[in-house]
């Protein structure tokens, strides 16, 4: 996860830095008492943050300065240049904020400014806020109403304590990240925050008419506003033998606790899906010296989704590390020792993991009345066919940059929803239209992909994925929807500013540049 960033550049305190080397958008690199520190012009002068993310530690000097922010290169979270805040995800934490002085044409950083005090008036404050999901837009929402100055009472409800869930097919399952990493919060954050976590239990129905959610604990909890945060689960398989104890999906930390566990007796694992959680999934296991073969129904891994330039470069980056691939078949059966292909072929495995997709949570959503297709459906404020509920996360299908209804099943996606979504309950009346981003981490390769990938229909490559640096533009029309890349961050980072403002110029200037 976070790696230690070299110091590099000035003393930001004893040279400091001359005031017209500083660009509006590219952060300018120094560092002040062995720590790293950047400085960025902005149109009320120089401003000086720390230069390392507090998501898993990426550099901040390779960023991006836009608007009053600073953006992070690897997975796009975006802090305050004011006051340091964490503004957008996947960062939760904020970044250190430093005093700057202007002197014979340098910028010189004399020190840390005090915290800026979170305390907003809010221009509504609902009675109370009920939040079902403690996944990435729960949590994250429940961190925003407190941050926009919201004091009545919160209460969210989660099958889980929130954690960082990518890192359940990635860092966690390939035993490179520690149990202690996975927690988002601690009980005692959410305890000095006066939120009420709720674990362990479900809820079993909303009543919109009396604003109340009832829990199969025979709880129940009164809301003046409702935030529907529920996830999606995976799909299940319907083959014979899909019920054995050697089959897993992969969803919960606790589900992956259950095939780590499985590892001490498991030598050689299929892995049925050729997606990016199927993949992740294969590429942990490798990591941990498990045979490993993918069997999915197409013929080239994750074309449908980022072309075949990247799906065969990302097939062929597994094969180099050992895994096997059944392409272009489907499994009909599993046994206690193997399992069977659709043209008979047996494969042995005591070890099975199936990641064929995830269906939105919508059952809560339906038996209270709510408008539902292919999700739980919103408008661009998020708020639902009751105006006392909002939806946020997989399960909100939501207005997408055409007018099209879309469903995203990202994490970082999952929680600016959710920022969004508190934001408007306490009256600010945001339209949320941030680009669709998310990270998919195979062996020593992160892919980063900005963007809508649906019905894209023609690929633009600029670079060789082979030698590890490339982009790729996804046109709809002549349109470019999507970007993904490869080592090339803060052109990614550009990729997302141009989607979210609609600026094909730039986007056009990108493959070009």
């Amino acid at each position: 996860m976070a790696e230690d960033i070299e110091i590099s550049g000035p003393d930001l305190n004893i040279e400091g830095i001359p005031l017209d080397e500083l660009g509006p958008d590219v952060p300018t690199v120094g560092h002040v008492d062995g720590k790293p520190v950047v400085v960025v012009k902005t149109e009320d002068g120089p401003k000086a943050v720390g230069g390392t993310c507090t998501h898993y530690g990426g550099p901040l000097g390779d960023g991006l300065c836009v608007d009053g922010e600073i953006r992070c290169p690897w997975h796009h979270a975006s802090f305050d240049l004011a006051t340091g805040y964490a503004v957008g995800g996947p960062a939760l934490n904020p970044i250190p904020v430093y005093e700057t002085q202007e002197r014979e044409g340098r910028v010189f950083v004399t020190g840390l400014k005090k915290p800026a005090p979170s305390e907003q008036t809010p221009q509504a404050s609902p009675e109370s806020v009920v939040i079902v999901g403690a996944g990435a837009a729960g949590a994250a929402a429940t961190e925003s109403l407190r941050r926009h100055g919201y004091a009545g009472p919160i209460s969210m409800i989660g099958e889980e304590a929130p954690i960082d869930r990518p890192n359940v097919s990635k860092d966690y399952l390939a035993g490179t990240a520690p149990e202690e990493w996975m927690p988002l919060r601690s009980p005692e954050y959410y305890e000095q925050a006066g939120v009420e976590l709720i674990t362990g239990e479900k809820v079993t129905s909303v009543d919109p008419d009396n604003r109340t959610v009832s829990l199969d604990g025979g709880r129940t909890v009164s809301y003046g506003t409702l935030l529907l945060a529920p996830g999606a689960e995976p799909r299940r398989l319907s083959v014979p033998g899909a019920n054995l104890s050697h089959v897993h999906y992969l969803r919960t930390l606790d589900d992956s606790k259950v095939i780590i566990a499985a590892l001490a007796q498991a030598k050689r694992a299929v892995v049925v899906g050729a997606g990016f959680i199927g993949l992740e999934v294969a590429a942990s296991l490798r990591h941990r010296d498990i045979d490993v073969t993918v069997v999915a129904p197409e013929e080239i891994p994750l074309a449908a989704l980022i072309g075949e330039t990247l799906g065969r470069f990302v097939a062929d980056l597994h094969r180099e590390h050992g895994v096997a691939f059944r392409l272009g078949r489907n499994l009909t059966a599993i046994t206690g020792d193997e399992v069977t292909l659709d043209d008979g072929t047996a494969i042995p495995a005591d070890l099975v993991v199936i990641g064929v997709g995830v269906n939105p949570r919508v059952t809560l959503a339906e038996s209270a009345g709510l408008t539902v297709d292919n999700g739980i459906v919103v408008d661009t404020y998020l708020r639902s066919s009751d105006p006392h509920i909002w939806a946020a996360g997989d399960a909100a299908n939501y207005p997408g940059p055409d007018g099209k209804r879309v469903r995203v099943e990202h994490w970082v996606l999952a929680q600016r929803q959710g920022q969004t979504a508190a934001r408007n309950m306490l009256g600010h009346n945001l339209p949320f239209n941030d680009p669709p981003f998310f990270w998919s981490q195979h062996y020593d390769v992160p892919i980063n992909v900005t963007g809508h990938l649906d019905g894209w229909d023609e690929e633009v490559v600029k670079g060789d994925p082979d030698q590890r640096d490339v982009l790729v533009a996804y046109r709809k029309e002549g349109t470019i929807r999507a970007v993904a890349s490869i080592y090339r961050d803060r052109e990614s980072l550009r990729a997302e500013l141009a989607l979210a403002r609609g600026d094909q110029r730039a986007l056009e200037d990108l493959l070009r540049s």
